[in-house]
């Protein structure tokens, strides 16, 4: 797992975290299963606060991105089908939203896009 922290980035260090694990996992670059390093171990080797990389791990986990076994440490989750069923949940619940504030399907796509592109970067 390699992971690179830019101090002058805008994204605060454990966003930038959670966004390089998630994408490795993702990617399969960290595959199902694998173990990630204890929140100590890693935050000492990225030259972080302990709780910065304890909160980046805590939204992983509530993303489903990784599961966290006590002693048996912080893996990789076994898919990214509870953050896909997450994410289906939100969208179904947008959807219901805009539709009962009167809202055309191009304008709720157009909201998306926008909101989508400003949570990405893209310009």
């Amino acid at each position: 797992m390699t992971l690179k922290i830019h101090i002058d980035d805008s994204a605060a260090p454990y966003e930038q975290i959670r966004a390089q694990i998630s994408e490795q996992a993702r990617s399969g670059a960290l595959p199902v299963g694998h173990r990630l390093p204890t929140v100590r171990g890693l935050a000492e080797s990225l030259g972080l606060a302990a709780n910065t990389v304890a909160k980046a791990y805590r939204a992983l986990e509530t993303d489903g991105v990784i599961e966290t076994r006590g002693r048996n440490g912080t893996l990789i989750a076994a898919a990214g089908s509870a953050a896909e069923r997450e994410a289906a949940l939100a969208a179904q619940a947008y959807a219901e939203r805009v539709r009962r504030l009167g809202l055309t399907e191009s304008d709720a796509l157009a909201a998306v896009g926008d909101a989508l592109r400003a949570a990405y970067g893209a310009g």
